[in-house]
Protein backbone atom coordinates (compact mmCIF):
# COMPACT_ATOMS: atom_id res chain seq x y z
CA UNK A 1 0.00 0.00 0.00
CA UNK A 2 1.63 3.24 -1.08
CA UNK A 3 0.63 6.82 -1.65
CA UNK A 4 1.13 10.33 -0.32
CA UNK A 5 -0.08 11.50 3.09
CA UNK A 6 -3.87 11.74 3.21
CA UNK A 7 -4.48 9.56 0.14
CA UNK A 8 -6.57 7.11 2.18
CA UNK A 9 -4.05 4.30 2.65
CA UNK A 10 -5.14 3.32 6.16
CA UNK A 11 -8.85 3.44 5.30
CA UNK A 12 -8.18 1.36 2.19
CA UNK A 13 -5.95 -1.08 4.11
CA UNK A 14 -8.63 -1.53 6.77
CA UNK A 15 -11.24 -2.23 4.10
CA UNK A 16 -8.98 -4.69 2.30
CA UNK A 17 -8.17 -6.34 5.62
CA UNK A 18 -11.85 -6.82 6.42
CA UNK A 19 -12.42 -8.26 2.94
CA UNK A 20 -9.52 -10.72 3.31
CA UNK A 21 -9.96 -11.42 7.03
CA UNK A 22 -6.50 -10.19 7.98
CA UNK A 23 -5.55 -7.09 9.93
CA UNK A 24 -3.39 -4.62 8.00
CA UNK A 25 0.10 -3.81 9.22
CA UNK A 26 0.15 -0.01 9.15
CA UNK A 27 3.46 1.67 9.99
CA UNK A 28 2.03 4.87 11.45
CA UNK A 29 0.00 2.88 13.98
CA UNK A 30 3.11 1.06 15.14
CA UNK A 31 5.09 4.30 15.34
CA UNK A 32 2.38 6.06 17.32
CA UNK A 33 1.85 3.18 19.75
CA UNK A 34 5.51 2.43 20.33
CA UNK A 35 7.27 5.79 20.12
CA UNK A 36 4.97 8.86 20.06
CA UNK A 37 5.24 9.42 23.82
CA UNK A 38 9.04 9.73 23.42
CA UNK A 39 8.99 12.07 20.41
CA UNK A 40 11.56 14.85 20.80
CA UNK A 41 10.94 18.54 20.15
CA UNK A 42 14.06 18.85 17.98
CA UNK A 43 15.86 16.70 15.42
CA UNK A 44 12.56 14.99 14.63
CA UNK A 45 13.51 13.55 11.23
CA UNK A 46 16.56 11.63 12.45
CA UNK A 47 14.54 10.30 15.39
CA UNK A 48 11.63 9.35 13.10
CA UNK A 49 13.85 7.74 10.46
CA UNK A 50 15.50 5.33 12.88
CA UNK A 51 12.19 4.28 14.43
CA UNK A 52 10.56 3.92 11.03
CA UNK A 53 13.39 1.61 9.95
CA UNK A 54 12.99 -0.57 13.05
CA UNK A 55 9.21 -0.77 12.73
CA UNK A 56 9.39 -1.50 9.00
CA UNK A 57 11.82 -4.36 9.62
CA UNK A 58 9.53 -5.88 12.25
CA UNK A 59 6.40 -5.37 10.12
CA UNK A 60 8.02 -7.11 7.14
CA UNK A 61 9.14 -9.98 9.36
CA UNK A 62 5.56 -10.42 10.55
CA UNK A 63 4.25 -10.11 6.97
CA UNK A 64 6.65 -12.83 5.76
CA UNK A 65 5.47 -15.07 8.59
CA UNK A 66 1.83 -14.56 7.63
CA UNK A 67 2.53 -15.40 3.99
CA UNK A 68 4.62 -18.42 5.00
CA UNK A 69 1.59 -19.71 6.89
CA UNK A 70 -0.75 -19.24 3.92
CA UNK A 71 -2.29 -15.90 4.86
CA UNK A 72 -2.37 -12.58 3.05
CA UNK A 73 -0.27 -9.75 4.44
CA UNK A 74 -1.46 -6.18 3.95
CA UNK A 75 1.39 -3.77 4.56
CA UNK A 76 1.53 0.02 4.53
CA UNK A 77 5.04 1.32 5.19
CA UNK A 78 4.82 4.91 3.98
CA UNK A 79 7.69 4.51 1.53
CA UNK A 80 7.71 7.97 0.00
CA UNK A 81 10.93 7.50 -1.98
CA UNK A 82 11.01 5.35 -5.14
CA UNK A 83 14.43 3.98 -4.12
CA UNK A 84 12.98 2.51 -0.91
CA UNK A 85 10.05 0.96 -2.77
CA UNK A 86 12.37 -0.52 -5.42
CA UNK A 87 14.46 -2.06 -2.65
CA UNK A 88 11.33 -3.68 -1.20
CA UNK A 89 10.23 -5.04 -4.60
CA UNK A 90 13.69 -6.42 -5.22
CA UNK A 91 13.73 -8.18 -1.84
CA UNK A 92 10.31 -9.69 -2.53
CA UNK A 93 11.41 -10.85 -5.98
CA UNK A 94 14.65 -12.34 -4.61
CA UNK A 95 12.55 -14.38 -2.16
CA UNK A 96 10.08 -15.37 -4.94
CA UNK A 97 7.28 -13.70 -2.98
CA UNK A 98 4.23 -12.66 -4.96
CA UNK A 99 3.13 -9.10 -4.23
CA UNK A 100 0.69 -6.47 -5.38
CA UNK A 101 1.25 -2.76 -4.83
CA UNK A 102 -1.91 -0.73 -4.33
CA UNK A 103 -1.01 2.87 -5.18
CA UNK A 104 -3.48 5.38 -3.80
CA UNK A 105 -3.70 9.04 -4.70
CA UNK A 106 -5.99 12.04 -4.48
CA UNK A 107 -5.54 15.72 -5.22
CA UNK A 108 -3.36 17.63 -2.79
CA UNK A 109 -6.31 19.79 -1.69
CA UNK A 110 -8.45 16.72 -0.96
CA UNK A 111 -5.63 15.03 0.93
CA UNK A 112 -5.04 18.11 3.08
CA UNK A 113 -8.77 18.39 3.79
CA UNK A 114 -8.80 14.76 4.95
CA UNK A 115 -5.74 15.20 7.16
CA UNK A 116 -7.23 18.28 8.83
CA UNK A 117 -10.50 16.42 9.36
CA UNK A 118 -8.66 13.39 10.77
CA UNK A 119 -6.69 15.65 13.13
CA UNK A 120 -9.89 17.28 14.37
CA UNK A 121 -12.05 14.17 14.72
CA UNK A 122 -9.36 11.70 15.87
CA UNK A 123 -11.45 8.86 14.40
CA UNK A 124 -10.62 5.28 13.48
CA UNK A 125 -7.63 6.08 11.26
CA UNK A 126 -6.09 8.74 13.52
CA UNK A 127 -2.68 7.75 14.83
CA UNK A 128 -0.98 11.09 15.38
CA UNK A 129 -1.45 14.76 14.64
CA UNK A 130 -0.16 15.79 11.21
CA UNK A 131 0.40 19.54 11.16
CA UNK A 132 0.04 21.58 7.97
CA UNK A 133 3.84 21.92 7.97
CA UNK A 134 4.37 18.15 8.18
CA UNK A 135 1.69 17.59 5.54
CA UNK A 136 3.48 20.00 3.20
CA UNK A 137 6.89 18.47 3.84
CA UNK A 138 5.67 14.89 3.40
CA UNK A 139 3.70 15.82 0.28
CA UNK A 140 6.72 17.56 -1.23
CA UNK A 141 8.96 14.56 -0.46
CA UNK A 142 6.52 12.02 -2.01
CA UNK A 143 7.89 10.54 -5.23
CA UNK A 144 4.93 9.27 -7.28
CA UNK A 145 5.08 5.73 -8.60
CA UNK A 146 6.05 6.12 -12.23
CA UNK A 147 6.87 4.06 -15.32
CA UNK A 148 10.51 3.49 -14.32
CA UNK A 149 9.47 2.01 -10.98
CA UNK A 150 6.89 -0.26 -12.58
CA UNK A 151 9.02 -1.39 -15.54
CA UNK A 152 8.75 -5.16 -15.77
CA UNK A 153 6.35 -5.21 -12.84
CA UNK A 154 3.28 -3.57 -14.37
CA UNK A 155 1.02 -6.51 -13.47
CA UNK A 156 1.93 -6.01 -9.79
CA UNK A 157 0.33 -2.56 -9.57
CA UNK A 158 -3.21 -1.42 -8.89
CA UNK A 159 -3.79 2.34 -9.05
CA UNK A 160 -6.65 3.75 -7.01
CA UNK A 161 -7.82 7.35 -7.19
CA UNK A 162 -9.52 8.14 -3.88
CA UNK A 163 -10.81 11.63 -4.74
CA UNK A 164 -14.42 10.48 -5.00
Amino acid sequence: MEGPVGAGKTTYANSLGAERSTPPLVLVSWLANLFLADRPETDLWAWYGERKRRCSTQIMSLAHGLVKHGQDAIVELGLIKAEDRLSLYSAMETENQAYTVHVLDATRDERQRRVRKRNKEEGETFAMLVSDEVFTLASDLWEPVGPEEMRGREANFIHVNTDG
